[in-house]
């Protein structure tokens, strides 16, 4: 006796024509291709995840830049400090401050000068 495919084919096709559901052209519909940009946009989102990483940490450090320099600081002297004061707020911590409570921000400045 032999076996029948065409169920399970058809659902893995089913499930590959979901998932590239808003793609363009043969991407879409044809199976061979649409695997395979299935598959490369599954490296792009891994990819995307770590970037954002990145991506949020340089902003971060831009705005703390900006807003030390306007305090007449640079941005390495200013870490150097926080790090010889035993500071231990993170950078995303301080540009949050530096957005919403800058007066915060500025305590914490002068803290940093006050110990160096």
């Amino acid at each position: 006796m032999r076996v029948k495919r065409g169920v399970t084919s058809h659902a893995k096709h089913k499930k590959l024509q979901l998932a590239n559901k808003g793609y363009r052209m043969t991407k879409r519909r044809l199976v061979r291709v649409a695997k395979e940009a299935y598959l490369h946009a599954g490296e792009y989102a891994f990819a995307g995840r770590k970037q954002k990483k990145r991506d949020f940490r340089r902003l971060w450090i831009t705005r703390i830049s900006e807003a030390v320099k306007l305090r007449g600081l640079s941005y390495s002297s200013f870490i150097h400090q926080l790090k010889e004061a035993n500071v231990t707020i993170d950078r995303k911590i301080l540009a949050n401050l530096i957005i919403e409570n800058p007066e915060t921000f500025d305590e914490i400045l002068d803290r940093v000068r006050s110990v160096n």
